[in-house]
């Protein structure tokens, strides 16, 4: 099937309808990816500020760090070592979730003590790796590379959205009604241990799919400045999820092809940041215009 997609563009590219790059498999793979990638982090990007825990995706995306030093440490091939990968980020995920509920320590705290173990237990194993290996792949999983979106990480990206959309199809009320009110989802017979644990383990799923194209040190970025952008343009929650998708998404693209289109030497994850970043500063400017009219009618 991804042969006959990027037929589709080569055939795309021959006609003059799609610029010249499209013509690159790795162009194909890294713009597919985006679009699978946006509306993930986007629409449980709005958990994360709806819960106010951007600091937990923050500390899950740098645990993949170690997971990537320990899987190429155990043999797995450099540039996909997805079992370690995988395994860390969720095992990591899980813990901390696990030591909140038998801590007094508030979450925040918590959290920061394991990043600092995930930045600290990266950094030492990174260096001890990067011995071994070209620095430059230790770059790329830092920041990202458009050049590392294989044909397997599309398809370990396709599982994962398949799996979210079915999750946010048949919970996702549940969800939110977990994250804006606990006491009440308890009282209408949710889980809101088990929401709590599903929620860790969706950004730890998400973040690790993400690595390869944003990169472990950005990742985090993406699920919070989308999210924190739409709150500040949306009238209700709906439009909050569908704002925050459709920045994702757009800053996702614009990241990844617009430099390689202008030929400028910056790497795709710090593009697609930077691009989400102008979004929150025209967020913000849509607010304080709305807010300055709001003002002037009272």
């Amino acid at each position: 099937m991804l042969a006959s997609i990027h037929h589709f563009f080569n055939s795309g590219v021959e006609l003059g309808v799609l610029p010249t790059m499209f013509s690159y498999g790795f162009v194909v793979n890294a713009f597919l990816a985006c679009l699978m990638i946006g509306p993930l982090l986007g629409a449980l990007g709005t958990l994360v500020v709806v819960k106010r825990l951007a600091f937990l995706s923050e500390a899950v995306g740098h645990s993949a760090l170690t997971g990537v030093s320990i899987g190429i440490l155990l043999g797995e091939p450099v540039t996909e070592p997805w079992i370690s990968l995988f395994a860390f980020s969720v095992l990591f995920a899980l813990a901390l979730q696990w030591v909140k509920g038998r801590t007094t320590v508030p979450y925040d705290a918590l959290i920061g003590v394991f990043l600092a173990f995930a930045l600290a237990m990266g950094a030492a194993l990174l260096m001890f790796v990067a011995k071994k290996i070209n620095a430059h792949l230790v770059e790329q999983v830092l920041f990202g590379s458009i050049l590392t979106a294989s044909g397997m990480d599309l398809v370990i990206l396709s599982v994962i959205s398949v799996g979210v959309l079915w999750l946010a199809w048949r919970y996702s009320n549940q969800a939110y009604l977990n994250a804006l009110s606990p006491d009440i989802a308890h009282t209408s017979r949710i889980s809101v241990k088990l929401h709590d644990y599903a929620f860790v383990l969706l950004i730890a799923l998400v973040t690790v799919a993400a690595v390869k194209i944003i990169g472990a040190i950005l990742v985090g970025a993406l699920l919070l400045i989308p999210a924190a952008s739409a709150r500040l343009m949306a009238h209700d929650l709906r439009s909050m999820v569908q704002y925050s998708m459709v920045i994702a998404t757009s800053s996702a693209l614009i990241g990844v092809l617009l430099p390689m289109h202008m030929k400028w030497s910056i790497g795709t994850g710090p593009a697609i940041i930077l691009v989400a970043c102008l979004w929150f500063v025209f967020s913000l400017s849509v607010f304080s215009l709305r807010k300055g009219a709001t003002t002037q009618c009272a």
